[in-house]
């Protein structure tokens, strides 16, 4: 058992992970039903990633922020806005031109009786208002990720102006300092909880596919062969805008590929945060950057859904015999990149955005209770290319700032071209 133990834990993590969804699949397709007492290995894996996003995002940012100054934060926030926008909107381009090439839902009639539940779309001035917490301690506990982003990012500015004046530095340092150990001790707690990760995600791939089954995956399997491409042709948009910008796509994937493998397993890109700020660290990106642009792009930043909304408009619109428009999909690429941000952080978010934009351009809520029996399948992927998007603009911000810093004064190191490497977990 000991020696079983030493290999499994100096195996890397990546094949570790790997096999745990390939045996995942496996044992979900044969074991069926029996497969269901793993889930509390599942649930246990979860559990310990949102055990420790606050102390994470917390700790991270603040000490993120006293690494920079107010004015290259100002200027990273519009970067990173910025690139959320730029990136959902073309990822709504990508899936109406894939779905529009191969046409998803040809030939399938409606079932009229089927009905879903929609949850309430708070609108993009609710989930502004909710950024500001009304109770600290509530934020922590939901978790609000937004309103935990605002504390830190407020906290951390107000011990950055503490550290630059002359009354109160010494205890601005010493408080920094606590910072840092206190980060310090949350990434060795993250080191621990990494091993869990391969037996979490074999549990969970082995139930969502024994809960979906063949006859699911085969009954819609073109609407979902179609929305895995259009996931695949944005990944090398990705690759394509980080190659411009000079990111090293082996170095990038190399780090970025545990948390995207785990994205897809447990389809929670807030629950998978740990792992990309993990990752973002072994890369060497500023974590005055990472610290910020991953909590937030796990709340806001959902390009993968985007995708599914665009592929499900035309995969409806086929279902009724109407094919869409270039009015309608305009409409469609305005309105899908709206609310994308209005429903962050919504239970059901992917449901709300389909309704929702399904509701503007005419088209039949009753196709989102046909999607939902794929949910499962669709989530994963698009889960994994959300936290995807999310590592590849950190990254793609990060060489910008360098670039920056080379033109008007000395050379930096490279963070992304030449990662920095760890012992293997």
């Amino acid at each position: 058992m000991k020696t079983l133990f030493r290999l499994y834990i100096n195996t890397s993590l990546i094949l570790r992970v790997t096999l745990a969804l390939v045996l995942g699949v496996v044992a979900g397709l044969l074991g069926g039903e029996y497969v269901t007492w793993l889930s509390p290995l599942g649930d246990l894996l979860l559990r310990l990633l949102q055990f420790l996003i606050v102390p994470i995002v917390l700790f991270t940012l603040m000490v993120g922020i006293n690494q920079a100054d107010v004015g290259s934060m100002g200027r990273l926030g519009r970067k990173v806005l910025l690139y959320y926008v730029v990136t959902t909107a073309l990822a709504i381009v990508v899936g109406l031109a894939v779905a529009t090439l191969f046409d998803p839902g040809q030939g399938l009639t409606l079932d009229t009786s089927a009905s879903v539940s929609v949850p309430e779309n708070p609108g993009l001035v609710q989930v502004l208002l909710n950024i500001v917490p009304s109770n600290i301690v509530s934020a922590f506990a939901e978790p609000n990720l937004m309103g935990i982003i605002f504390t830190a990012v407020v906290f951390g500015l107000a011990l950055l102006f503490m550290r630059t004046s002359d009354a109160q530095r010494e205890m601005g340092d010493h408080l920094y300092r606590l910072l840092e150990a206190l980060n310090a001790v949350t990434m060795k707690v993250m080191a621990g909880v990494l091993h869990v990760v391969p037996i979490g995600v074999f549990a969970i791939v082995a139930n969502t596919v024994s809960q979906q089954g063949l006859e699911t995956i085969l009954s819609l399997g073109d609407m979902v062969m179609v929305l895995y491409i259009a996931l695949g042709v944005h990944l090398l948009v990705y690759c394509v805008l980080m190659k411009l910008f000079g990111v090293r796509l082996w170095d990038f994937f190399r780090e970025a590929r545990t948390p995207m493998a785990t994205a897809f397993a447990t389809q929670s890109s807030s629950g998978v945060l740990p792992l990309s700020l993990n990752a973002a660290s072994r890369m060497g990106l500023p974590q005055a950057l990472y610290g910020f642009s991953l909590p937030l792009g796990a709340t806001i930043n959902m390009d993968g859904a985007a995708i599914r909304i665009a592929i499900s408009a035309v995969f409806a619109a086929n279902v009724m015999g109407t094919p869409l428009d270039i009015a309608t999909m305009a409409q469609i690429v305005l309105i899908g990149t709206l609310i994308s941000i209005g429903t962050a952080g919504v239970p059901g978010a992917g449901i709300v955005m389909i309704a929702t934009v399904f509701s503007q351009v005419g088209l039949p809520i009753e196709t989102v209770a046909l999607l939902t029996s794929i949910d499962a399948l669709v989530g994963m992927g698009c889960t994994a290319l959300n936290v995807t998007g999310d590592l590849a603009g950190t990254a793609l911000i990060a060489r910008t700032e360098r670039k920056g810093r080379t033109r008007s004064g000395p050379s930096a190191r490279v963070p992304v071209e030449s990662a920095k490497r760890e012992p293997r977990l």
